[in-house]
């Protein structure tokens, strides 16, 4: 008899859970209170990061700390409830940062971050979703040659450890890929090997329905407790009751409050951001996905327009949307590519789910026999969403691994 499994979450991690799961024979029910890629799966920058080796770790030098104080900066923003009441996954998140601990997470987070195209590969094509993605790479900009220098050590330095491809472009080369950009621009890096993608979360339902035509059940209801009973799990949501053997929580921003109920209290915190598109002022055109870099936002020519994302915002999961950050960042795009009309009536707000090592949980619960955990992924969710479900199938199944899982055990905090 097959084995009956609840996905807890339809973003990018949970969908590609569930399609592995199902296509190892498993009866996959996939439950979350909107449709697959609504939530933060659906308002990211679109991009399967594979240059993205190192994860983003917290300031330490005593002049960008210095500037982050004012709060004014575009890539981090934080209101001070927010960092109250996250201090100590913060402070261990500075911890963590330190240059010998940094050193030891970064081949760990590598690890994954090198399935992420080869895992998605084979999802794109069962979702016959070619046409959202394109192979080019995309561009960061930059302002400075002392900037520009050092970030092309660092790539170097990531492509003899882990096989990133990259080309320096000067102003000419750049001009030639981008003839739209302001003259501040005066230079910069072409990853080459990432894949875009022109509707995140048109993706992540692509994915879904893949899994749907191959079986798998996707519930839509509101998720109102989980709980064992005996060897068995017990999943009540809004429309009905579900008893499986094994429930996956894959919750994202949420994960960590559920499983509070369980009496689990992992140290999860959010980065929040923004997004708006907006139509070009003809006949500017923008070729590829570009991040000004020494600012912190990102431009995407998506299908809705071109998306600008934000970075960074500390604050509380349910706090209330500022905007301050999306507007200072718009103020300082419009003076790198003409953008026109605002296109949405109102800016995107999500939350990328965030653990003080910079890594995700990946595995089973350490109490629980039959609960497992995919969260915590923060900026690279939708990056390593397919590889967190091929890895977790293994698993799950008693099978060995692509890579070694201890690093994003439970059991570690």
């Amino acid at each position: 008899m097959a084995r009956q499994t609840v996905v807890l979450g339809a973003g990018m991690v949970g969908v590609s859970i569930a399609w592995h799961l199902r296509q190892r024979g498993h009866e996959v029910t996939l439950v979350d209170r909107l449709q697959p890629g609504r939530e933060t799966s659906f308002g990211n920058a679109g991009i399967i990061q594979r240059e993205a080796v190192r994860p983003h770790p917290f300031p330490r030098d005593v002049k960008t700390l210095l500037s982050v104080l004012p709060n004014r900066r575009v890539d981090i923003r934080y209101r001070p409830a927010g960092m109250v009441n996250a201090a100590s996954p913060l402070l261990r998140y500075w911890m963590n940062s330190a240059p010998k601990a940094y050193q030891k997470i970064v081949p760990e987070y590598a690890s994954l971050i090198q399935l992420s195209l080869k895992t998605h590969g084979p999802m794109i094509d069962a979702a016959g979703a070619e046409h959202l993605v394109r192979r080019q790479g995309w561009l960061e900009l930059y302002r400075t040659p002392e900037k520009l220098a050092a970030r092309i050590k660092e790539a170097e330095e990531a492509r003899r450890l882990y096989g990133v491809q990259f080309e320096q472009l000067d102003k000419a080369a750049l001009e030639e890929k981008e003839p739209s950009l302001s003259d501040t621009i005066i230079g910069a890096i072409h990853w080459l090997d990432p894949w875009t993608v022109a509707d995140p979360g048109g993706l992540v339902a692509a994915y879904a329905q893949a899994f749907s035509n191959d079986g798998g059940r996707i519930l839509q209801a509101d998720i109102k407790s989980v709980q064992q009973i005996g060897d068995r799990w017990q999943v009540n949501t809004a429309a009905e009751s579900l008893e499986v053997d094994n429930v996956v929580v894959a919750l994202g921003p949420w994960a960590g409050s559920w499983l509070k109920e369980l009496g689990y209290h992992f140290p999860t915190f959010v980065k929040r951001g923004y997004h708006m598109h907006y139509a070009p002022q003809a006949p500017a055109r923008l070729n590829f996905w570009v991040m000004d870099a020494e600012v912190g936002y990102l431009l995407a020519p998506m299908n809705a327009g071109i998306r600008l994302t934000t970075g960074a915002e500390l604050d509380r999961l349910d706090a209330p949307a500022d905007v301050n950050q999306l507007g200072a960042a718009e103020k300082v795009a419009r003076g790198v590519f003409p953008l026109g009309e605002r296109r949405d009536e109102a800016p995107w707000k999500g939350a990328r789910p965030c653990l003080p090592d910079m890594k995700p949980v990946i595995g089973p619960a350490p109490r629980h026999p039959g609960l497992w955990l995919a969260f915590g992924h923060g900026h690279q969710g939708f990056t390593l969403g397919p590889a967190t479900g091929h890895l977790l199938a293994d698993m799950m199944e008693g099978q060995p691994t692509a890579i070694d899982m201890a690093p994003f055990r439970a059991d570690r905090f």
